[in-house]
């Protein structure tokens, strides 16, 4: 047995809306909370503006959209209050990062779409669709881990891990496999930055998600 042992891993929480605000390093958290939300936004507009394939929730919006008289916002609002009761039986808690998550993402989307330009060359659109797919997964390492709670699509991933004991890798390319699949049956466009995100976002979150999540104080039961 050596002097010193080696510090406990990273893991998210299951805490309520209150206990979250009280677990400690809140200064840390809302800071990186609003930053991972405004990078994911942004790293969304960078996606539809390199026009090589929508990330793969945005695939299953545009196909559902084809079979009602829905508009793009209304379809993806709509979805995530299905994917929300998806919660319960998972016991997965809301928090401040799910309510913040439908203003601030849709809002940092919205100024990355109306101040980076859609590029003619590829090369530069393949940029912006790499660059993409990295930041949306270091943006959802920083949201998720401040631990507020996650929007309604990564709670459904996290809720997953916790109750099935698998991992974030197999848990997030499941579902975004799954996503597609339903979205193309549907009549949403995939396109190669869709196949990109899918097969690499699981990875790329497993591999970050550690790093960034915040060791918090323990709860009282």
């Amino acid at each position: 047995m050596t002097a010193t042992s080696a510090a406990p891993p990273r893991q998210l929480a299951a805490l309520n809306p209150i206990q979250q605000l009280k677990a400690g390093h809140l200064p840390r958290r809302l800071i990186q909370l609003y930053v991972g939300l405004v990078l994911y936004g942004t790293s969304m507009g960078l996606m539809i503006q390199g026009n090589l394939g929508l990330d793969p929730w945005d695939v299953l919006h545009s196909g559902i959209i084809k079979h009602v008289p829905l508009s793009f916002g209304t379809v993806v609002i709509l979805m995530s209050f299905i994917v929300l009761l998806a919660w319960i039986p998972l016991r997965q808690w809301p928090g401040l990062g799910t309510v913040s998550n439908a203003i601030v993402i849709g809002l940092a989307t919205d100024l990355t779409l109306a101040t980076v330009d859609r590029p003619d060359a590829l090369w530069v659109r393949i940029l912006f669709m790499l660059a993409g797919v990295v930041v949306n997964a270091l943006a959802g390492a920083l949201y998720i881990g401040a631990q507020f709670g996650p929007g309604p699509r990564d709670g459904l991933m996290t809720g997953l891990v916790r109750r099935t004991g698998l991992s974030i890798r197999l848990v997030r390319t499941t579902i975004e496999i799954t996503v597609v699949a339903i979205g193309f049956a549907l009549g949403g466009v995939i396109g190669v930055g869709t196949v990109l995100y899918a097969l690499s976002i699981g990875p790329l979150l497993h591999w970050m998600l550690p790093i960034f999540t915040v060791r918090l104080k323990p709860q009282a039961d």
